[in-house]
């Protein structure tokens, strides 16, 4: 499992699991996986990545030590 940043960024923003998932357009499961260093699709990536309100290119900010 690879260690990501999407827990600590989600909480900064004070978003629920569930608020991240809704708007991410994904299950509450993903989210929590994703969170444990679970394996995504990029596409899951990408949309907790704009849910987040950031761009592809700061995607760095929460799975910064993933190998793409």
């Amino acid at each position: 499992m690879v260690k990501n940043m999407l827990k600590k960024y989600r909480e900064k923003l004070l978003l629920s699991k569930s608020e991240l998932a809704r708007k991410a357009g994904v299950s509450v499961l993903t989210v929590d996986r994703v969170e444990r260093g679970g394996k995504c699709r990029m596409e899951t990536k990408r949309k907790i990545l704009i849910a987040l309100g950031l761009s592809l290119d700061e995607k760095s900010k929460v799975f910064a030590n993933e190998e793409e």
